[in-house]
């Protein structure tokens, strides 16, 4: 599936196409961001809450323009909202609304990195997920192990559900790799 592809299905919720998008560009929007933020961590945290924001409104994108670009833009912009945030120290709270509007994302088909996840031994599989930082493992635990629904996990480590997602589909992956390295 090429981009433009990618773009039309993500903008009918096509969960696959969310999911190439996000493997496309997260090291374009990480890198960006690592040169701005100087800190892993808030590069990661910003990455993710740039897909989850470019997601929710993948349908205002507009295709005489390049994806990446747009991406940056919203980096950008959000790296700043960061800063200002920390400036004022004041946590911009979601609104019910706000948290409503985030479910048309679906996961209803599981994604390859869901099918080498069950998959693996259960013994096994816990080792490679400690391999991951601490708020990957945290994600997984509470999806995978104790079933939360994406609205629990997003009260239980209080984030937005859209980042809930968002940090599910890289731990996802990242457990993926691990495991993958290891074949």
């Amino acid at each position: 599936m090429e981009v433009n592809d990618a773009i039309q299905k993500a903008k009918k919720n096509d969960q696959i196409a969310f999911n190439l998008l996000l493997h496309t560009f997260w090291n374009d929007v990480y890198g960006f961001l690592m040169k701005r933020a100087r800190n892993e961590n808030d590069a990661e945290d910003i990455t993710i809450e740039t897909f989850s924001k470019a997601f929710e409104k993948i349908e205002t994108f507009d295709e005489n323009f390049k994806f990446k670009t747009w991406l940056i833009t919203i980096a950008k912009n959000t790296h700043f909202d960061s800063l200002r945030k920390q400036k004022t120290s004041f946590s911009n709270q979601t609104s019910q609304e706000d948290e409503e509007r985030v479910y048309w994302i679906q996961d209803a088909a599981p994604s390859p990195e869901d099918k080498l996840i069950t998959e693996q031994n259960l013994a096994e599989l816990l080792k490679d997920i400690k391999k991951l930082k601490p708020h990957y493992q945290q994600v997984i635990n509470l999806r995978y192990f104790q079933e939360l629904s994406y609205l629990e996990i997003s009260k239980e480590i209080e984030a937005p559900v859209n980042n809930v997602k968002i940090k599910l589909l890289r731990a996802k992956k990242l457990l993926a790799e691990i495991i993958l390295t290891k074949q």
